[in-house]
């Protein structure tokens, strides 16, 4: 089997904007994505989820992002993503759901459920959706309610009148409340204090992630650094004083409810976990590329931290879409990054260019 060049994995923004690169740098590559149709994890967002909702879609290289609109989110960026495959003639292949990568003398081995590619470099966008988060409390398998994860959330009508718990300090969770709070009964409950932020330093976020991953350590959430704020959206669920009513975490759930650390209980009909997500890398795990601080370490990029994607430990593999290029905008310019690594790395190999 002649290998390719690079060889992308996923084709959510940043997988395609990579992609885009490197076509116009002439390297031959194939895109593996596992979604059935296009559109990456935009596709599998909630119904309610509007495009005047969303915090904002990044340009695509050579193509404007939809507006702002009472549009469907998931439906109108994935015909964008659509759209832009056809009409850049992106070589994406679909369904194709890759388990792991291997190193084979020097070749990256991609195996996958539809078969087998090997490629002299690896772009990694598979991002985070793929991998939920939802962390183990005391009796929580035995809740007689339902629970639900930001990755499965069914929409606002499903917990009209019902009591519902919210677990999250994120965006999400003062999202889901903004949206439910005047149609059901909803508490707040997060591990820390929330921190409340009239200001948004979106270059300083990036900027400490960036150092996080530099050090090899997880990537954090922007919400950590930025702090949280309240958009036109939640202000009517404001004046219910919901986001005043937040409390410590329970100490367990119990089959109806949860158990406070006081000792009371509170019936509760669904529990929202919107716990976040970490990133989709299990399948690099053959490749030895995290560090004992537990995370990727990447090389430093340019000037604009957003463009650090090099594994430290394998400068074949590119990851965007991870740490400082984990946005739409970081993970558009990521994808330039990535392609323009990808053929100093072949040109540092003497592998042939065009």
């Amino acid at each position: 089997m002649i290998p390719f060049d690079s060889l992308v994995i996923g084709a959510g923004q940043a997988g395609l904007s990579a992609s885009h690169h490197l076509r116009r740098l002439g390297i031959e590559h194939v895109v593996l994505d596992a979604n059935t149709h296009a559109g990456g994890a935009w596709q599998h967002r909630w119904d309610s989820l509007t495009m005047a909702d969303v915090h904002g879609v990044a340009d695509l290289p050579d193509a404007p992002a939809p507006g702002a609109s009472s549009a469907r989110a998931n439906e109108i960026i994935a015909c964008w993503f659509d759209d832009y495959e056809q009409s850049h003639d992106l070589p994406v292949l679909r369904p194709v759901r890759v388990e792991r990568v291997t190193d084979e003398e020097g070749l990256l081995v991609v195996h996958a459920d539809a078969g087998t590619w090997r490629t002299r470099s690896l772009v990694n966008a598979t991002g985070t959706w793929t991998h939920p988060f939802v962390p183990t409390y005391p009796g929580q398998r035995g809740f007689a309610g339902e629970q639900w994860h930001t990755v499965a959330y069914p929409g606002r009508e499903h917990f009209r009148g019902r009591r519902v718990l919210v677990v999250g300090g994120g965006a999400s969770a003062v999202q889901f409340i903004g949206e439910l709070a005047t149609i059901a009964h909803v508490q707040w409950v997060t591990r820390r204090p929330p921190a409340w932020s009239a200001e948004f330093s979106g270059r300083r976020a990036i900027e400490m992630v960036e150092q996080r991953v530099r050090e090899g350590r997880p990537p954090a959430s922007v919400v950590s650094v930025t702090g949280l704020s309240l958009r036109p959206q939640e202000m009517a669920a404001a004046r219910t004083g919901v986001y005043e009513r937040r409390r410590e975490m329970f100490e367990r759930i119990e089959r109806d409810g949860v158990r406070w650390a006081d000792g009371s209980t509170e019936a509760f009909d669904a529990i929202l976990w919107a716990t976040g997500f970490r990133p989709a890398v299990r399948h690099l795990a053959p490749l030895g590329l995290r560090s004992p601080e537990g995370g990727i370490a990447l090389l430093p990029g340019s000037r604009d931290v957003q463009t650090s994607v090099t594994a430290a430990a394998d400068p074949r593999v590119q990851l965007v879409g991870y740490g400082p290029s984990a946005s739409t905008i970081g993970g558009n310019r990521a994808g330039r990054a990535a392609a323009l690594a990808v053929r100093a790395h072949l040109a540092a190999a003497e592998f042939a260019l065009p």
